[in-house]
């Protein structure tokens, strides 16, 4: 903690607000203070961390006891990301109402421990719609529409609808992207007619930016933030805050260099080093004196100084005493943030065991090309198939399902992974050879996994799969009881083919229960294998929903499991 920190944090029943606050003729109305708004912006390059650099300030917020909400602006033209390429965009991310949203919502939920919506997070082409849609129903009759003001006002209106619908004292809106890119300007407009609309004690601007090491002098580079200061300034926004990726922490001739050349202050230029796991980036910021600078920007006091509860849980990622390996098969291997939900969610388990999870992206498509090279799972403590749609690479992770099954492998698969098990057990133990999924193979002559009735009359793809949050019954007696402790739970789905159920008693015959239904036993939720170190596979996907220091059981389970597998090949 900075030295000030005693200052810093105080008791209060709401929001103190400072002179300077009450100076600038803003009405207080029944004892309320006005909403407050944080503005993030990103420069010079994508990937910097903005996502987790927002919720950590969010976090910072929270844990100072105001009431904090996120929001997650995508300039791109999709109305949400349910259609796009894990490879190109990272994971889509599902809310328990069914939105399809920015991975940078399941980075939001795990660090507020918070179920948010479909409507923390907006798009162009969801903007567009709606504004469209006004039109097209005469709310702009004898207008000329515009992007100002009319694109504009409905971007800000689904900002302040959303901090109204969720009585936040302060909201964190994320602006994805980097300034520059066309199709970020209209939100930014938003941003800066907000600050005019709101008041300066109402808004603040922090922007992310780097300061890169080239490896020949050694030194860390300000031009890079100069510049994208400069284009922030064009487009009328003044950062009050800059928070600085880096390597390594600022040097003081680095900050105060920055804090010249863009007009912030030299406190308020904010060192955000690499760290060894992102839950420590909260007590980095705060020791940077950042929730001081927000607080005395916005006129605010904090009601509560206590970080110890995170810092514990924070604290479970560094220096473990173990590593696990673990096999993650799939097809979108080439980017880590395909599948960021299932690394954290693995990341949470680990840490309960006071281990580190090591995943290696195993293309499942090798093991079509030459099966012989499955052997090669044999060193690994446990095998994910995670998530995934199409044909591509799918015989692979059919043969993966099986070895898993054949060689006592703990086997934990994930939507597309419980479907792709229950063909491998068709076939291999079943000896229903042509058995398949119908996404793959409409034609086969034994479909155990096919389309949901309700799917087959739908022929637009964006936001028409299953989707959200479903109760799901668990049966006494298995193994997910054993897991849950409880008689229902709720996941999180996104899929439109399911288990054929008409081949449900041959299966439980053969040595595979069901042990999870929803939709009063219509869907069936959860397979596991008797007889197996740990073989359990799930339709839902139970990573939405794992949080540090709250992993969600399955994967609690797994990892233990493939912890015993460890200690079993050291012994």
């Amino acid at each position: 903690m900075p030295e000030n920190s005693q200052t810093l944090f105080s008791s209060s029943a709401s929001i103190t607000l400072s002179s300077s606050f009450l100076d600038s003729g803003k009405e207080i109305n029944s004892g309320l203070s006005l909403r407050k708004y944080i503005f993030i912006t990103g420069g010079v390059m994508s990937g910097l961390g903005k996502g987790i650099t927002s919720a950590s300030i969010a976090k910072l917020l929270q844990l100072s006891g105001f009431s904090v909400s996120c929001l997650k602006i995508d300039p791109y033209l999709n109305v949400d990301a349910g259609t796009m390429n894990p490879i190109a965009h990272g994971e889509v991310f599902v809310t328990d109402d069914g939105g399809e949203t920015d991975m940078d919502i399941g980075t939001y939920e795990r660090f507020l421990d918070t179920n948010l919506t479909k409507n923390h997070n907006i798009t162009t082409g969801s903007i567009y719609q709606q504004v469209i849609q006004e039109e097209r129903s005469g709310k702009y009759l004898g207008k000329c529409v515009q992007i100002i003001p009319h694109v504009t006002d409905a971007i800000k209106g689904r900002i302040r609808r959303l901090a109204s619908e969720w009585n936040a004292e302060l909201v964190v809106v994320e602006c994805g992207g980097t300034v520059g890119d066309i199709e970020s300007l209209p939100f930014l407009e938003a941003f800066r007619q907000m600050r005019l609309e709101e008041g300066g004690s109402n808004t603040l601007f922090i922007h992310v930016t780097l300061a890169p090491v080239l490896e020949t002098v050694g030194e860390q580079k300000t031009k890079p933030t100069q510049h994208s200061v400069q284009e922030l300034r064009r487009i009328g926004i003044q950062p009050d805050v800059i928070v600085v990726r880096s390597r390594e922490k600022l040097a003081r001739e680095t900050r105060q260099k920055i804090s010249l050349f863009t007009s912030v202050e030299v406190k308020s230029v904010i060192s955000n080093p690499d760290a060894k796991s992102i839950y420590q980036v909260p007590e980095i910021l705060h020791s940077e004196g950042l929730v001081q600078t927000i607080c005395e920007r916005l006129g605010l006091v904090p009601r509560n100084s206590d970080f110890s509860a995170w810092k514990k849980i924070a604290d479970q990622f560094i220096e473990p005493a173990e590593e696990i390996k673990i096999a993650m098969v799939g097809k979108y291997v080439s980017l880590v943030d395909s599948y960021a939900s299932v690394n954290e969610a693995l990341a949470h388990a680990g840490a309960q065991f006071k281990s580190s999870v090591k995943v290696d992206w195993v293309d499942s498509q090798e093991f079509e090309e030459d099966p012989s090279r499955l052997s090669k799972l044999d060193r690994y403590h446990g095998i994910l198939i995670p998530q995934g749609f199409g044909k591509r690479g799918s015989e692979g992770k059919i043969l993966v399902a099986n070895y898993a099954r054949e060689s006592a492998i703990p086997y934990l698969g994930l939507c597309f992974g419980f479907q792709m098990a229950v063909v491998a057990f068709a076939r291999h133990v079943l000896g229903l050879i042509d058995a398949n999924s119908t996404e793959l193979d409409p034609s086969t002559m034994n479909p155990v996994i096919d389309l949901l009735p309700e799917q087959k009359q739908v022929k637009d793809l964006g936001g028409t799969m299953r989707l959200g949050g479903h109760d799901i019954d668990i049966v006494d007696g298995t193994l997910a009881s054993k897991i849950y402790q409880k008689k229902t739970i709720r996941e999180r789905h996104r899929h439109r083919y399911e288990f054929n159920q008409s081949y449900r008693q041959t299966f439980e015959k053969s040595g595979m229960r069901f042990s999870g239904f929803s939709d009063g036993g219509r869907r069936t939720e959860i397979l596991e294998i008797l007889d197996h170190p740990f073989y359990l596979a799930t339709q839902y996907h139970p990573e939405y929903i794992s949080r540090p220091g709250k992993p969600e059981p399955v994967y609690i389970h797994f990892v233990k499991a493939a912890l015993s597998r460890k200690l079993a090949i050291l012994a």
